[in-house]
């Protein structure tokens, strides 16, 4: 802690150094009487208006009627006009409250300043989910704003068990993060775990809630183990259930935990929409995900060595499709799915009025182009494509990233050790998905361990109205969710 100096001019020098002289950082000082005022605010981050409006007007009112009683501090604290007064005696503060909008009130003789809120709405209203998109349900999404993303949570929820604990993060950033959970549901344990890890990470500067990510997960792999999202309602959801939520100022994503493998094959719309058409639709993302993740390695595999268990007639279109191809099949399909990478990745970073376009013709030109050249056979392009496709019903890009991953790791295992290696990745693919844990939560469950009443739900939707208890793999205090 370091001591507010009594003398105006002093702190202003001061701060102006520290600064660096930033063209950004107004000072005014007003004399009230012999008693200099300092006010001290950044212009980039703070609101002119509600300064002049509110914090000038008010001292020139004080500094022009009746007599001052007391002294000309409590004078102003006790006659300004803001929402927000805070008392601080650090001069440490200063550089927080400046960058976060506030505006600081210092007075000669006195070793403590006001803080004022005053902050400039330098935030994107509340907008519809880009990367989240829903058909029926609440439209609304994430912004940048730490408090506009706690009042779309308490819109939500209005219950007063509802609690946010915060910590600053970032020696340099200070950035605010919040530890959401409803304290008569989740697990106090949980709450420990976390903010001890979060009070841990030393670093410069916390920008996005994905930075906290690696910190908070402790086995390393492809595919995530905290789920994030920009959607309030789906945060909402999981707070009811006994989750715990992690939002970062500047952040439009929200981080929940602790997640499991099915959490990413749902949706939030599951909860406003028919029970049998949803289960009908995890039916397909399951039947998506084995699609996407073995098709290009059975294709290798039966093609290159294991060509007993096709059907004769079958082998011979496919010899007769590959009569021509220079390049082995493992050539093949890796060339065809590192070109679909590519044209995924130039689709995400274009314009979104360039980007579709971009990404139908390059499939087109490029596949048509390959066939009609004998660098590629037709039914390579069709199982990239297949693969392709299915790949694309899941949103989730950390979950994308996982699914690739392991897609080229079946791929190679199939090239070398035909249908045995693909057994065998797969048997490693399942050994490694079972031994991760978020938080003591198997990342399996509710399949290990098994929980047959917990499965069905994971796969088929329950009516609302049928759902009495929250999942059993929670470690929670109330796992009754209705009576």
């Amino acid at each position: 802690m370091v001591k507010i100096d009594k003398s105006v001019g002093k702190n202003i020098k001061l701060i102006k150094e520290i600064y660096g002289n930033s063209g950004d950082l107004n000072t005014r000082v007003i004399k009230i009487g012999k008693t200099n005022v300092g006010i001290l605010f950044m212009e980039s981050s703070s609101s002119p208006n509600s300064i002049s409006d509110f914090i000038i007007k008010s001292i020139d009112i004080i500094k022009k009627e009746t007599k001052l009683f007391g002294n000309v501090f409590e004078t102003i604290k006790n006659n300004i006009y803001n929402s927000q007064l805070i008392i601080t005696e650090d001069f440490l503060d200063f550089s927080y409250y400046l960058s976060s909008g506030f505006t600081i009130i210092v007075v000669d003789n006195e070793e403590k300043a006001i803080v004022l809120e005053t902050r400039a709405d330098l935030d994107r209203g509340v907008s519809e989910a880009t990367n989240e998109p829903v058909l029926r349900g609440p439209k609304d999404s994430f912004t940048e704003s730490h408090a506009k993303n706690l009042g779309l949570i308490r819109k939500r929820i209005k219950d007063n068990n509802l609690w946010f604990d915060e910590i600053k993060m970032g020696t340099r950033t200070k950035t605010r993060v919040s530890i959401g959970f409803i304290s008569d549901i989740v697990n106090e344990d949980d709450i420990v775990k976390i903010k001890n890890t979060l009070l841990k990470i030393n670093i410069d500067g916390i920008i996005d809630s994905g930075t906290l990510k690696e910190y908070l997960v402790k086995n390393k792999a492809s595919f995530p183990q905290i789920q994030s999202t920009e959607r309030p309602d789906l945060t909402s959801l999981a707070l009811l259930n006994g989750k715990i939520i992690i939002l970062v100022e500047n952040s439009p994503y929200a981080l929940i935990l602790p997640s499991v493998f099915s959490d990413f094959l749902h949706t939030s719309e599951d909860e406003f929409q028919n029970p049998k058409n949803i289960s009908f639709t995890r039916i397909l993302k399951v039947i998506a995900l084995l699609v996407t993740l073995f098709t290009p390695a059975i294709y290798i595999a039966i093609t290159t060595f294991d060509q007993a268990v096709v059907p004769n007639k079958l082998l011979i279109s496919l010899a007769i499709q590959r009569e021509g191809v220079p390049f082995p099949t493992f050539f093949e399909v890796i060339l065809l799915m590192m070109i679909f990478e590519i044209l995924r990745e130039s689709d995400i970073r274009l314009p979104a009025n360039m980007g579709a376009s971009m990404s139908i013709v390059g499939a087109l030109v490029l596949g048509e182009a390959a066939v009609n050249a004998s660098i590629v056979s037709p039914i390579a392009v069709i199982v990239v494509a297949i693969t392709s496709i299915c790949s694309l019903i899941f949103t989730d890009a950390d979950f994308i990233n996982g699914i690739r991953a392991w897609r080229f790791i079946f791929i190679i295992s199939a090239t070398f050790l035909g249908l045995i290696g693909l057994v065998c990745a797969s048997l490693c693919f399942i050994l490694k998905l079972s031994s991760l844990e978020t938080f003591n939560v198997s990342y399996l469950a509710p399949i290990s361990p098994f929980s047959k009443k917990d499965a069905m739900g994971a796969l088929f939707k329950n009516s609302t109205s049928k759902t009495y208890r929250r999942p059993s793999y929670l470690k929670i205090k109330n796992k009754i969710k209705q009576r």
